[in-house]
């Protein structure tokens, strides 16, 4: 079932990073910005789409506690996408993100979407299947990216 009010439906392999190396919350950003498939070939979408979650973060930390960050930017990115699509990227030790716990960021889920209304779907539906200790703890544990969406897919069928 790939389609694009799914979670699992949003990632591919491509947009899968199990080992990012950066140590701080800016440079994360970048990571997973060229992370995305979709933007391989065009250096000022993903310019544009860094300062973007960038303004972001600095207006208010994405990270959500518990290890996790959701990088979004504030407003719809017309133009940039035409479909949503999501990066997943874990972290070895963690990022320090100003989550509302205090707790390092290990997992990101990097979210794009065309319409503020696909945007808002998309991390309410992330916010609930992470709410599941197992999920996150599988999360960080998958070895494939295949593993990562399949882990996502069974979540979400669950709700």
């Amino acid at each position: 079932m790939k389609n694009s009010s799914s979670l699992s439906g949003l990632l591919s392999p491509a947009a899968i990073n199990l080992d990012l190396k950066s140590t701080d919350r800016d440079s994360v950003l970048g990571e997973l910005v060229n992370q995305i498939p979709q933007l391989a070939k065009q250096p000022q979408a993903r310019q544009t789409l860094l300062l973007a979650l960038r303004e972001r973060e600095q207006l208010h930390s994405t990270g959500i506690g518990d290890g996790i960050a959701l990088p979004h930017s504030r407003n719809a990115l017309v133009g940039l996408v035409s479909q949503p699509m999501m990066v997943f990227g874990r972290h070895k030790k963690g990022i320090p993100y100003d989550a509302i716990d205090g707790i390092p960021a290990r997992l990101f889920f990097l979210l794009i979407a065309p319409t503020v209304t696909q945007h808002l779907g998309i991390l309410a539906r992330l916010s609930r299947v992470l709410r599941d200790p197992k999920l996150r703890q599988s999360l960080l544990a998958a070895e494939q990216p295949e593993q990562v969406i399949a882990l996502i897919r069974e979540a979400e069928e669950k709700l």
